[in-house]
C-alpha cells in the first residue's frame, strides 16, 4: 500500500472500531447485559500492518483462521494481542499452533480434541478449548451435533492437556434472513452446560463464541461473550 492508501484505510479502522464499540455497548443495554463481550479482531488475508494498527487502537483479542497464514505473519504483528485459533483444524497441524495461541475454537471432534490434549501435554501447557456446535444440523459445516454435545464435553473433562471454556458457533440464517432462533438455540446449550458443570473443577465454563460482521449484535442479545469481527472493522478482504 502506498502512504496515502494506507493512511485512509488506518483511518477507517479506526472510525470503524469506534462505531463496533458503540453497537456493542447498545446491545449489552438492550439485552441488561454487565458482563464482558470480547471483541476479536478476524485476520484472515488482512495485512499485518493493518491488524497492528488496530490492536494500538485497543483490539486486544486477535482470531485466526489459517494456520500457513497465521505462520507467516504472526512475528510482524506489533503489541502483545491474545490470539485464538477459529478456523478449521486438521490434526496434523496441531502442533504448528499448539504453543503459539491461547484459545482453540474450534474444537469438533474427539480425534482433534485428543490430538490437542496429546500435543499441550508434550509442550507442558493445558489448552484452552471452545467445543465447535453444528447448530443448524448443516451437513456442509463441521461441528458436533447438540445432542453429541455433553458426550463430547465429559471426555474433553478427563484429559489433562485441554481445558473446555465453552462453545462456539457458526449459526445459519434462517427463512426470515436471521440467525436470531439458532442464537437462542445456541444460548441455551451454553446455559445448561455452564448449569451442569458448574462446581466440578474439570471445566471452567465462561466463553461463548457466536456472532460475526453481519449479525454480532443479535448474537450479544443471546449472551455471546466473543464476537469474531473481520469485514466490518478491517473492510472488505482485499489485503494481502
Amino acid at each position: 500500500m502506498t502512504a496515502g492508501s494506507s493512511d485512509n484505510v488506518l483511518s477507517a479502522v479506526s472510525d470503524n472500531l469506534k462505531r463496533i464499540r458503540e453497537n456493542i455497548a447498545e446491545a449489552k443495554f438492550k439485552a441488561g447485559r454487565t458482563d464482558e463481550v470480547r471483541l476479536m479482531g478476524v485476520t484472515k488475508t488482512v495485512d499485518p500492518e493493518i491488524v497492528s494498527f488496530s490492536v494500538k487502537e485497543g483490539v486486544t483479542l486477535l482470531g485466526e483462521n489459517r494456520v500457513q497464514e497465521f505462520l507467516d505473519k504472526r512475528d510482524r504483528y506489533e503489541g502483545s494481542p491474545e490470539i485464538h485459533f477459529i478456523g478449521g483444524l486438521q490434526t496434523n497441524k496441531v502442533k504448528y499452533i499448539i504453543d503459539k495461541v491461547s484459545m482453540i475454537h474450534s474444537a469438533d471432534s474427539e480425534k482433534l480434541i485428543r490430538e490437542i490434549d496429546r500435543r499441550a501435554v508434550n509442550a507442558g501447557l493445558r489448552m484452552d478449548i471452545l467445543i465447535e456446535v453444528n447448530i443448524g444440523g448443516e451437513e456442509s459445516k463441521s461441528g458436533v451435533m447438540p445432542e453429541a454435545l455433553d458426550e463430547l464435553a465429559y471426555m474433553a473433562a478427563e484429559m489433562s492437556g485441554v481445558r473446555l471454556r465453552g462453545l462456539m458457533a457458526i449459526p445459519p440464517i434462517d427463512v426470515n434472513g436471521s440467525s436470531e432462533i439458532y442464537f437462542a438455540k445456541m444460548q441455551r446449550l451454553f446455559s445448561d452446560l455452564k448449569d451442569r458443570t458448574s462446581g466440578d473443577d474439570r471445566f471452567a465454563v465462561d466463553t461463548l463464541s457466536m456472532g460475526m460482521s453481519g449479525d454480532y449484535e443479535t448474537a450479544i442479545l443471546h449472551g455471546s461473550t466473543i464476537v469474531r469481527i473481520g469485514s466490518v472493522l478491517y473492510g472488505k478482504r482485499i489485503y494481502r
